[in-house]
């Protein structure tokens, strides 16, 4: 029984770290965006290199889970004390800072807010301890941390890191019914729109009624300009526009339109791919078939 006991622990709080590792790996962004929200440090870049160490450590430790050397010596206290710091930042985030969004412990792949995953940390640190308690270890030191060299080294090379100072879109970080939103990431259209421009009105009819009948119609987010007498909710009943927005002023308006509004970008993997002025629903759904 303490065998099983010993051998569940470990594969169970070692895929934890894993899982953690590799949603932050495939979606690094909204954590970059995170640590700049919270004024841990003052750019993508900055913050881009502090997730790399992150994950790197994160996919060492749960790699080493699933090995005998230094358990007990080494990987559970390292485990135990990254567990009470991340704890330690998330009342800060939760309760100081009053942020109750995704608090990027699994990335994109699962939200949580700040006290789910304190929660979560809590029982991780439980089970830690548990373990401690049954797991017999062999004395390597050198495993941990070559393990820990490699990690890094691989989440580096396999990740680089993605400059934002070319990106068109880096500042639009938030959006109005989403949240936090990293646009560099995966296949995202962006739409330019005027609230009185009639054009503008249509689009928005055409890419609802598109949205509900396309199985892979790309996340979509608005930048709303508004000069006249029509308000938001009046656009909202016009239309049946219901999708992540931002008011943005004059000058980023006419910096983004073309000769006249609307205007959709697409974008992937923070690389400005197509800009349509017309015919969107044709190339909405040549670019993205209905399956």
């Amino acid at each position: 029984m303490k065998n099983v006991i010993t051998l569940s622990l470990k594969v169970f709080i070692g895929l934890v770290f894993l899982l953690s590792a590799y949603s932050k790996l495939i979606a690094p962004g909204i954590v970059e965006i995170i640590l700049v929200d919270h004024g841990i440090v003052s750019s993508r870049e900055i913050a881009a290199v502090i997730v790399h160490l992150l994950v790197g450590f994160e996919l060492a430790l749960g790699l080493l889970f699933f090995q005998p050397y230094s358990i007990k010596k080494i990987v559970i206290p390292a485990s135990f004390l990254f567990l009470i710091g991340f704890t330690v930042y998330l009342v800060y985030t939760g309760f100081i800072l009053n942020d109750k969004q995704n608090c990027g412990c699994f990335g994109e792949m699962i939200k949580m807010p700040p006290v789910e995953s304190i929660i979560k940390n809590i029982v991780l640190m439980g089970l830690l301890f548990v373990l401690y308690k049954f797991v017999e270890e062999k004395k390597n030191y050198l495993v941990p941390v070559i393990s820990l060299v490699l990690a890094v080294a691989f989440v580096f090379v396999a990740m680089p890191i993605k400059s934002q100072k070319d990106f068109k879109f880096a500042k639009y970080t938030s959006f109005e019914g989403k949240g936090r939103v990293d646009l560099s990431n995966g296949n995202k259209l962006v739409a330019i729109l005027n609230l009185e421009c009639d054009h503008c009105q249509n689009l928005v009819k055409e890419l609802s009624a598109l949205e509900k009948t396309a199985t892979n119609f790309p996340e979509t987010y608005a930048l709303l300009f508004s000069e006249g007498n029509v308000s938001l909710d009046s656009f909202r009943k016009m239309t049946g526009f219901d999708f992540p927005y931002k008011m943005i002023g004059a000058t980023e308006f006419f910096d983004l339109i073309g000769q006249s509004p609307p205007r959709i970008y697409w974008l992937q993997d923070g690389k400005l791919k197509e800009i349509w002025d017309k015919d969107f629903v044709e190339n909405i759904s040549k670019n993205f078939p209905v399956k």
